[in-house]
């Protein structure tokens, strides 16, 4: 990293485990001043960077995340993003990978690395994951040559890995070791040295200005498959409301069963001007529509293949999606393309 002191970071804490120390009167948690983080985390003084903080108020459990608070987190690196040179966003782990994959979206021609973290303990306890889970988001945030950013994307750090935002899923409630990329490699790995992919990394153009959209539409909904599924739950879904978009999880490559009256109800969603988007339900691996007679049938109704992308990235990519493009051919035409690296 260098360490030349006109490096500048900006810590922006949105709420979530990580910033709760336990408070001495009345022995609960309370979120910490990050004006203060270096009294809890003194190493940070010897980074030689311009480290500034700000706190979101109130602060957000992340269950309670939703796209006003990824609007207000755009609109604060956008107001502060030419007084810095990378972002580090303290969030709650439980809906990170939504919202990074949301700012991945959102950040048009990004340049300047936007780091995601949390813990699994608070920084306020010995034991906690969050000390380096944080030194390590703002290295990685303030890493740099010849005035490049080492890793200019939305990412997710994380018990020792960097990962694309967009790629990342929360795997285990209790292990420090608590997200995955399922489908996509770490953009950076970390032990004794901080090694970075950068084959892996995706780099802007050249002379970009940033472009910070903030429309979403949140008339979408998930539709779980699983074995002996009926028809009064799928028309109760497909049937709400002012609903456009509909994902559904389907089995393996993007099967799904091929009783007539499924795939007659989908296809009626579609014609009233509906949009289906097919992914898996498997952690790994990719919706390859057509595959197998049991997705052919879906391809022909009108259904998107969704290939490798997450589940938090396909219902942010389809509220962004119908938040953003007036027309409804352009929002089927983007769904199966990559806006942000989110599919292969």
């Amino acid at each position: 990293m260098n360490k030349n002191k006109e490096i500048s970071v900006l810590i922006i804490y949105t709420g979530g485990t990580i910033g709760m120390v336990h408070d001495p009167k009345t022995g609960s948690l309370v979120p910490i001043d990050f004006k203060h983080i270096t009294d809890h985390v003194p190493v940070l003084n010897s980074f030689g960077i311009d480290l500034q903080s700000v706190s979101f108020d109130p602060v957000r459990d992340s269950s309670n995340i939703d796209p006003e608070m990824w609007i207000k987190m755009a609109e604060t690196i956008e107001d502060n993003y030419d007084r810095f040179d990378g972002f580090v966003v303290l969030h709650g782990t439980d809906t990170m990978a939504y919202s990074a994959s949301a700012l991945s979206y959102m950040l048009g021609n990004l340049s300047k690395p936007v780091i995601f973290t949390g813990s699994q303990l608070p920084i306020g306890l010995p034991r906690t994951d969050g000390r380096e889970n944080l030194i390590t988001s703002i290295e990685i945030a303030a890493a740099q040559e010849k005035g490049s950013p080492y890793a200019p994307e939305v990412c997710i750090y994380f018990d020792n890995e960097l990962t694309r935002g967009n790629r990342t899923t929360k795997l285990s409630a209790e292990h420090f070791d608590a997200f995955n990329s399922p489908n996509y490699p770490p953009l950076a790995e970390v032990g004794l040295h901080l090694k970075y992919n950068f084959d892996d990394i995706r780099y802007p153009g050249r002379n970009t200005k940033l472009k910070v959209h903030k429309s979403f539409d949140n008339n979408v909904a998930i539709l779980k498959l699983f074995p002996g599924i009926n028809r009064n739950f799928v028309q109760a879904v497909i049937n709400t409301k002012g609903l456009k978009g509909l994902i559904v999880e389907t089995f393996g490559s993007g099967n799904a069963p091929t009783y007539k009256w499924f795939l007659d109800d989908l296809k009626s969603f579609i014609d009233r001007g509906g949009i289906i988007f097919n992914v898996t339900q498997c952690h790994g691996g990719s919706v390859e529509m057509g595959l197998y007679e049991t997705s052919r049938e879906m391809l022909a109704a009108g259904v998107i293949g969704g290939k490798d992308i997450t589940s938090e990235a396909s219902v942010t990519k389809l509220m962004f999606l119908l938040g953003t493009c007036s027309l409804r051919e352009k929002v089927i035409r983007c769904l199966g393309i990559s806006l942000a690296g989110e599919i292969s």
